[in-house]
Order: structure tokens, then C-alpha cells, then sequence
């Protein structure tokens, strides 16, 4: 059985790939598929904004589909930049400019305390969906510490390891992700459903 993943990141397709190898399922990226499926992400939340991507990869493809949407909350900010983390401040932005609006926009903040979230969704062309959320609580760094991941990883803080998400190894990363604990979650609804006689386990 093969999946699509609605994404370009290669990083998302291997931790994708790392799980759903397991199920005996392969995932793919769209543009292996041959696909360029560009979503507006209209929803007001991550989980909506995953559906959305997925539904129309899964149209596309005719085959399951899986999206994640993610970003950073900031408590002093009200929220945000949350689900417009990965166009925040405008197109023209690269990760380190992103990151780089977020600690200017901090300045003087009474509280640097903030949290990732990732939504996973899982849409199968008979219309079956599993959805799945992981959320790590952190603080803002004061500057970028780090050299490792992607997005604001090198000023999202965690307190308790004293580290921020750029200075983990891929492992540790993992276990204590926003992410790692929404693929965690997705894993077990994927295998409930597959092993109670779902989408394509009699193929």
C-alpha cells in the first residue's frame, strides 16, 4: 500500500517513512507522483489547514493521502504567529529572517513563554480520516542558538533540557518534538485502523 505526503520536505518523508514502514505502507512525496499540489492553507487552525492538504493531494493522487501543518504559538503575541508561522512576515523571508521578525517582535515581552503544535491528518479516498496532535511546550530564546533543524528551531527553547530545538540530535529532537509526539499518537490510530479491516488491508 502507498501513501502520499502532501509535502516537498524530504526531512517530513523520512520521519513519515520511518512509521508507516512499520504498517508495511510506502510513502511518497507528490512530486514523486509527478504532482505539484499547492494548497491555500485558509484554515484557522493547523488541524483544519492538515485536512486541506490532504484532501486535495488525496483527489490528485486517488491514493491515501497524509499532511502535516505546523508552527509556533507565542503567549505574548497572542498566538502567533501560529498557523501563518511558515509565511510569517511575508514571502520574501527566509527561516533566518522568520525568526529573526519573531525576536524583534519579543522585545520586551513579559513572558517568552510559547509552544509548538503539529497536526497530522490522514485522508483515504473512501473518506476514511485519522487525524493526530502533538504540542511541546518551550520558551523564546533570546538569540539563535544552534545549527541543526529547520524553521525556528534555533530559538525554541526548552527549559528542561536547556537546550533549544537546533542543539538536539535528530534523536532527542524526536522524543520530545511536537511533531514526535503527533507521529506517536498517529502510529497507534494508523494501526487500530489498518488492523480493524481499514482502507486497503484486503488488497
Amino acid at each position: 500500500m502507498k501513501f502520499v505526503l502532501a509535502s516537498q520536505n524530504k526531512h517530513k518523508l523520512e520521519e513519515m517513512q520511518a512509521i508507516l514502514s512499520a504498517h508495511g505502507v510506502e510513502a511518497v512525496l507528490q512530486s514523486d507522483l509527478g504532482l505539484h499540489v499547492d494548497v491555500e492553507e485558509t484554515g484557522d487552525t493547523f488541524a483544519e489547514n492538515a485536512l486541506l492538504k490532504a484532501k486535495a493531494v488525496m483527489e490528485a493522487s486517488g491514493l491515501p493521502a497524509i499532511a502535516d501543518d505546523s508552527g509556533v504559538c507565542c503567549d505574548a503575541l497572542n498566538g502567533a504567529p501560529g498557523v501563518y508561522s511558515a509565511r510569517y512576515g511575508g514571502p520574501e523571508l527566509d527561516d533566518a529572517g522568520r525568526y529573526r521578525l519573531l525576536l524583534a517582535n519579543m522585545q520586551g515581552a513579559k513572558t517568552r513563554a510559547a509552544h509548538f503544535t503539529s497536526a497530522i491528518a490522514c485522508i483515504f479516498p473512501n473518506g476514511d480520516t485519522i487525524e493526530a496532535e502533538g504540542i511541546c511546550p518551550g520558551t523564546i530564546a533570546f538569540a539563535p542558538q544552534g545549527t541543526g533543524g529547520f524553521g525556528y528551531d534555533p530559538v525554541f527553547f526548552l527549559p528542561e533540557l536547556r537546550k533549544t530545538y537546533a542543539q538536539l540530535t535528530p534523536e532527542e529532537k524526536a522524543a520530545v518534538s511536537h511533531r514526535g509526539k503527533a507521529l506517536a499518537v498517529f502510529d497507534g490510530k494508523l494501526r487500530d485502523y489498518l488492523q480493524g479491516g481499514g482502507y486497503g488491508t484486503d488488497q
